[in-house]
């Protein structure tokens, strides 16, 4: 049973301030490629309305040949507070990214200097920034100088276990007036293998002054509570906790505001929620949307005797007809003979 210390309810029960903006939850979304669009965020928000969501990151260089917007950067006016995030190497670019950004309605311009994909890091863009820090400080004060609202961090320890730079690369990254850093707790080198190590996080949190929020290994609300209490940040963000199970940031939201835990889904309600996601995929993005959404499916298809068959079929889902038979007949199946847990060690790192 997970328990809230005094100590840290009472640390945690004002609004969390990101510069001039407030948000009533200490419990963020994290952007995520291919998964935080629109439909994404509306889900997780119907568990935690007052969370930050953030959008997928966006290339600044390519906005700037653009005349229309990319469709990863559309935001429901009602959907807030939202950030977008931007990532590049050039301090004009994403400075004039950050003021189409806020004109489509972002509450912060989050910069990505953490992304540890090679595409990114190969042009000077995500992690890569960990070894330029002085272009990573050039780029948050291009950015603050365009824009009003705050701009926020997020990045990683360091570039390899012997390029941890993150304290002095923090500093540098308040100095020049980002209002808030996430700080993921794995060096590039890393990418999503081993553990976080939050003990980095709490070092930002000693040496900072803006808020500090943690990153990494947050999959129930039992390891955001530990990594709270360890680091002393000021708020988590959950990543991939969240693929195929969008009520994690709600969850944890409920539990720091009440004490309470709210009890598991079962994997009814898990497809459930998996049929709806397929659906407003394809009434969003069409047969685009349909293939965009094999994964997130696979995602949700797991816990349940005959989860590795499902996951199998909708992987390869050719339109949303197809992909919602099969989700109602597995649906019907657990209705009609209830459910039983079935061991997937292949999913415990998802």
């Amino acid at each position: 049973m997970v328990t809230l210390s005094p100590e840290l309810k009472a640390r945690l029960s004002q609004p969390l301030k990101i510069g001039h903006v407030e948000v009533n939850s200490r419990v963020l979304q994290s952007p995520l490629s291919g998964v935080t669009d629109l439909v994404f965020r509306r889900l997780v928000r119907r568990y935690a309305p007052e969370s930050m969501m953030y959008t997928e990151m966006v290339n600044a260089t390519g906005l700037h040949y653009v005349k229309q917007l990319p469709i990863i950067m559309e935001v429901d006016p009602n959907e807030r507070p939202i950030s977008i995030q931007l990532f590049d190497c050039r301090p004009d670019f994403l400075a004039e990214a950050a003021q189409k950004a806020v004109a489509e309605g972002a509450d912060t311009v989050d910069i990505n200097m953490g992304c540890p994909v090679n595409k990114i890091t190969k042009n000077g863009g995500g992690s890569s920034l960990l070894r330029q820090p002085e272009l990573a400080a050039e780029i948050v004060r291009s950015v603050v100088e365009a824009v009003e609202v705050p701009v926020t961090v997020k990045t990683r320890i360091g570039w390899t276990e012997k390029e941890i730079n993150i304290l002095d690369f923090a500093r540098r990254m308040e100095d020049a007036g980002a209002k808030m850093i996430t700080v993921h707790g794995r060096t590039r080198a890393q990418g999503y293998n081993g553990s976080a190590k939050w003990e980095w996080i709490a070092k930002v949190k000693e040496v900072l002054s803006i808020p500090v929020i943690g990153n990494g290994d947050i999959f129930s609300v039992e390891s955001a509570v530990r990594c709270l209490e360890l680091t002393g940040a000021d708020g988590i963000m959950c990543s991939r906790g969240t693929l195929g199970y969008p009520f994690l940031v709600g969850e944890i939201d409920h539990f720091l505001k009440t004490g309470e835990e709210k009890p598991p889904l079962t994997p009814v309600e898990r497809l459930e929620c998996a049929r709806e996601h397929l659906q407003m995929l394809w009434e969003y993005k069409g047969d685009r949307g349909v293939r965009q959404a094999r994964k997130h499916m696979t995602w949700y298809s797991k816990g349940f005797m005959g989860a590795a068959d499902l996951r199998g079929q909708l992987s390869v889902i050719e339109n949303v007809h197809q992909g919602l038979d099969l989700i109602d007949t597995a649906i019907t199946r657990l209705n009609q003979s209830g459910w039983q847990v079935e061991a997937e060690p292949e999913l415990v790192a998802l």
